[in-house]
C-alpha cells in the first residue's frame, strides 16, 4: 500500500482534526499519542469523509487501506458510499444524518465491502462528526475494531 508522507501539510493537520474532535465529541483520546504519523499507523481502521453531495473519503489510516484493500490515492477519491453494500447505503446515510444530534454515535454497525468485494460486518463503530476551527461542519470520520469477514 502506498503511504502518504507524514511531513504532508494536509495529512498532518487532518489526523489532528480527526483526534481533536474525536476526543471533543467523546471526552476520551483517540490515541495515547497525538501524533499524525501514529495515527496514521495505529492497529484500527480510522477513515473521514467530506461533505460534499456524494461525499469523498478524505483519510484513511493504513489499517483503512489494508481492510479495504486498496491504497491511499484510491482511496482518497472513493465516494464513501461505496465502502458500503448498495443495500446497505439506506441505511447508512440515515445513521450518517442521524449524527448532526449530537455530534457522534458509537454504537454503529453495518455491512461493508472492500474494493475487490470482499465483505465484512462491523459493530461498535464510532463517527463523529469534524468540525473546523471557526465550528463549521467539514465532514465526518469513523473508527471501529470489531471485525467479522462474511
Amino acid at each position: 500500500m502506498h503511504a502518504p508522507s507524514p511531513e504532508n501539510t494536509f495529512q498532518t493537520s487532518h489526523a489532528h482534526l480527526l483526534m481533536g474532535n474525536f476526543a471533543h465529541f467523546l471526552g476520551q483520546p483517540l490515541l495515547h499519542s497525538a501524533d499524525a504519523k501514529a495515527l496514521y499507523h495505529a492497529p484500527f481502521p480510522v477513515l473521514s469523509h467530506s461533505l460534499a453531495d456524494d461525499p469523498i473519503l478524505t483519510y484513511g489510516n493504513l489499517a483503512a487501506q489494508t481492510l479495504w484493500e486498496t491504497d491511499w490515492g484510491t482511496l482518497t477519491k472513493m465516494p464513501s458510499r461505496l465502502t458500503a453494500e448498495p443495500d446497505e447505503r439506506t441505511a447508512r446515510a440515515a445513521m450518517l444524518a442521524s449524527i448532526d444530534r449530537n455530534g457522534f454515535i458509537d454504537d454503529y454497525h453495518g455491512i461493508r465491502v472492500s474494493s475487490t468485494g470482499r465483505r465484512f460486518r462491523i459493530t461498535n463503530a464510532i463517527i463523529w462528526t469534524l468540525l473546523d476551527d471557526r465550528g463549521h461542519k467539514c465532514g465526518q470520520a469513523a473508527t471501529f475494531k470489531d471485525v467479522e469477514f462474511l
